[in-house]
């Protein structure tokens, strides 16, 4: 019992990371992009699906480049 208490634990923790990379990712695109909450996540799943990679794996890479254009100037 303690087993799966832990494993659902580890579960809310990583959706819970996952919701907040994803959410800075649909920030990033809104801001850079002009475009709605909205607008930004059908972005964020359009391409993810396009490139068979999962949406927060998608989400990460923006993040990542964002960052990594600030670190250049």
């Amino acid at each position: 019992m303690a087993l799966i208490g832990a494993a659902g634990i580890t579960q809310l923790r990583d959706a819970l990371t996952s919701r907040d990379i994803i959410g800075q990712a649909k920030g990033i695109l809104m801001y850079r992009d002009n475009l709605t909450g909205e607008a930004a996540f059908q972005l964020l799943r359009k391409t993810s699906q396009d490139a068979n990679i999962k949406l927060v794996e998608v989400a990460r890479w923006i993040i990542e480049r964002h960052v990594s254009g600030f670190k250049r100037t």
